[in-house]
């Protein structure tokens, strides 16, 4: 019995089983468009704007296969996106966002049409094993805007909406020639001196408390600094950061950089700034419209949301100048000029008066 037993047990030690081997495939083919012409519309964006079929591919072994469909701006594909990846099935469908996502993704320009590439890359697993490139095919394009900018805005007891996260919570403005930097000169409060006041924090999105950027330094030990480094949860950490501060209060100039995570606050001199009584927007992308001045800080103007149209827009004074700039979105204004808008959308108007900058968030794009 003993030596059954043990031959048994040798026997079962020796795996002679069948190893699982995937070999390359062929590509796929993929089939060429009906239509050769897409223009796409904003209004409709989940619609869909086009489907792609393609042969399956053959690994040799019934395995899960992803289809990467690929979309680029060159034939050689050097800048690609990927719009849309599919298991186990050989069509996908884009809707008329994802394709103008991609499509501006990868640099096709608004309101022109552009030839654009599609291809599949298919795989293995979730590990993209073996990946194999298909054929390209190209057509047509009309894509509407993308805004590829990020906004920022201002929460804490030394800002105007204090810790409140939804409450018409100030833009950072945007530079516009470097999409990372962002500026806020403006006042900041803290009238008694205290550790915990003239605080602030950077939201990406009002009403939401993460993701949130301050001060690497933890909530306690966050003494106010004129420059150091920013943390973000998430972006860096998994718990919040500390606190950007000022230690008196008065006029400040904070900048902030998304991408080489750095800030700056350094005192302003506002002495000699003129404080407008009244301040409104006008010109041919807008009817003429009044702008609310902030009650925390005279330099601050806003319009929660108005309607633009494609034209040009100028701050109007109280005194009768008017204050524009060469660049949408965002930008420093300076008295004369207009500021073109580009697309419709309803927007999001702040202006400072003691910088000239200004921002237009685009509330649908």
């Amino acid at each position: 019995m003993l030596t059954v037993c043990l031959f048994v047990l040798v026997s079962s030690c020796d795996d002679d089983s069948d190893k699982f081997v995937a070999n390359e495939t062929s590509p796929v083919q993929l089939s060429e468009l009906t239509i050769s012409e897409i223009e796409l519309d904003p209004v409709n964006t989940n619609n869909p704007a086009v489907t792609f079929n393609w042969s399956r591919a053959d690994y040799g072994q019934p395995a899960a296969v992803r289809y990467n469909v690929e979309i680029s701006f060159d034939a050689d594909f050097t800048n690609t996106v990927i719009a849309t990846t599919i298991s186990g099935n050989n069509t996908a469908t884009l809707s008329v966002g994802e394709l103008n996502s991609a499509a501006g993704s990868v640099g096709a320009p608004a309101f022109d049409w552009s030839t654009i590439y599609a291809r599949i890359t298919s795989s293995l697993g979730t590990q993209d094993g073996l990946p194999v490139d298909s054929n390209s095919i190209s057509f047509m394009v009309y894509p509407y805007f993308n805004y590829p900018f990020d906004d920022y805005y201002l929460v804490g007891n030394g800002t105007a909406p204090g810790w409140n996260n939804n409450d018409n919570n100030p833009a950072l403005f945007r530079d516009s020639d470097n999409p990372s930097l962002y500026y806020y000169t403006a006042y900041f409060s803290n009238d008694d001196g205290d550790y915990g006041n003239g605080r602030w924090k950077v939201l990406e999105e009002r009403g939401l408390w993460q993701p949130q950027w301050g001060v690497t330094d933890d909530e306690g030990s966050d003494d106010p600094k004129t420059s150091g480094e920013i943390a973000g949860n998430p972006g860096t950490q998994g718990s919040d950061p500390g606190r950007f501060g000022v230690a008196a209060s008065g006029y400040y100039e904070f900048t902030f950089n998304i991408s080489t995570k750095k800030y700056t606050t350094e005192a302003y001199d506002a002495s000699g700034a003129t404080e407008f009584t009244s301040m409104s927007i006008q010109g041919a992308a807008s009817e003429t419209t009044a702008m609310t001045q902030s009650t925390f800080d005279a330099h601050i103007w806003n319009i929660p949301s108005i309607r633009l149209v494609p034209g040009e827009l100028q701050f109007l004074t109280n005194t009768g100048s008017t204050w524009g700039s060469s660049t949408a979105f965002s930008g420093v204004a300076q008295e004369g000029g207009s500021i073109p808008v580009v697309v419709e959308d309803d927007y999001e108007v702040w202006f400072n008066t003691l910088s000239g900058r200004y921002i237009m968030i685009p509330l649908n794009l």
